[in-house]
């Protein structure tokens, strides 16, 4: 307790002795008439380091208080109804490299592909999830803590202790029981790294890693989870080919007619092959005009790593896609 307080006071100091040094520094440039350096100026003929640093940084703040200046004269324009013209911000998601696979709207070839793929009955109605978890071999109680709210997220989802049991038997043993799908998730050092989704009887076969994992119970004024309820469903950016094979592949492990009593969504949402879960509750104010959303958790993100066909075969599968760091050297470049 004692580190922290003088953590935290040597940290106000710091910034008290940052903001002496700033004032002293424009005092000086003031009394002998230097103006204040502009944006794209080079201060390589400066040999100190540490002056050169301190022009720098006087750059940054007054090119940070010419943007704010643009950005106040913008807003007090509109405040007066004249028209403002506004610049698009540049992204990376805008500036992304073009990709063939992109499925344009009302596609009917991959459509007509999709009605006659692995997961078409799940989305007509004609047969209902039913899920298999289980987990490494001798799980954490990190983990254990982790799907006893993963049992509650997931409608008609049932946990079985994996014991010395290879996946490929737990595949099978699932498949002879009438399981829709089998969820093997694994962790290292009591840290979750990943999960395996198998699709039964004939697959596809996907790895996701997993990062940023919080629980429910972790989260600042989270709601409690009413599982009766089976949830909405909300699947955003998957634009590829791919990416809509694996949104199929995510949305076949919930039912497909939502409780809307329940008033609970559930949330993926690809950003640059990241996708992120969440877990909301919503309740409409002032006569449904407005709309508050309150997370129940768990909260994750997650990558794919591969996609293979057919049930889990790590010695003779065929894969679909595999992701590869030299794959996706260009920042712009996404397969999702």
């Amino acid at each position: 307790m004692v580190k922290k307080i003088r953590k935290r006071e040597n940290r106000k100091l710091a910034i008290v002795q940052q903001e002496k040094i700033k004032k002293r520094l424009r005092e000086n440039r003031d009394a002998f008439g230097l103006k204040t350096p502009q944006a794209g100026t080079s201060f390589k003929h400066i040999k100190n380091k540490h002056k050169r640093s301190q022009m720098v940084q006087l750059m940054k703040q007054e090119k940070k208080k010419q943007k704010a200046k643009v950005r106040r004269s913008r807003r007090e324009a509109e405040a007066r109804g004249e028209k403002v013209e506004r610049q698009e911000p540049r992204s990376i998601d805008k500036m992304r490299e073009p990709d063939e696979t992109i499925v344009p709207a009302d596609d009917s070839e991959v459509e007509e592909d999709e009605a006659m793929d692995e997961f078409e009955k799940y989305f007509q109605g004609g047969k209902k999830p039913k899920i298999l978890v289980t987990t490494q071999k001798k799980p954490s109680r990190k983990m254990y803590a982790f799907l006893k709210e993963l049992v509650c997220v997931i409608p008609n989802c049932f946990y079985y202790p994996r014991k010395e049991f290879p996946f490929k038997k737990i595949c099978e043993y699932a498949s002879n029981r009438d399981f829709t799908d089998v969820m093997l998730f694994h962790e290292k050092a009591q840290v979750l790294q990943g999960v395996y989704i198998s699709h039964l009887p004939k697959g596809p076969t996907s790895y996701w890693r997993i990062t940023r994992l919080k629980l429910g119970q972790e989260m600042k004024g989270g709601a409690s989870c009413n599982a009766s309820h089976n949830p909405e469903l909300i699947l955003n950016q998957f634009v590829t080919r791919l990416g809509r094979r694996l949104a199929r592949q995510l949305a076949a492990l919930f039912p497909q007619r939502p409780d809307f009593e329940g008033r609970r969504t559930i949330t993926f949402h690809n950003q640059r092959d990241f996708v992120f879960f969440r877990h909301y509750r919503y309740a409409f104010k002032d006569e449904g005009e407005k709309c508050k959303l309150q997370e129940i958790g768990p909260r994750f993100t997650m990558k794919c790593r591969y996609l293979q066909h057919g049930t889990f075969d790590a010695k003779s599968g065929e894969y679909e896609y595999i992701w590869r760091p030299d794959s996706q050297v260009s920042r712009k470049a996404f397969f999702v």
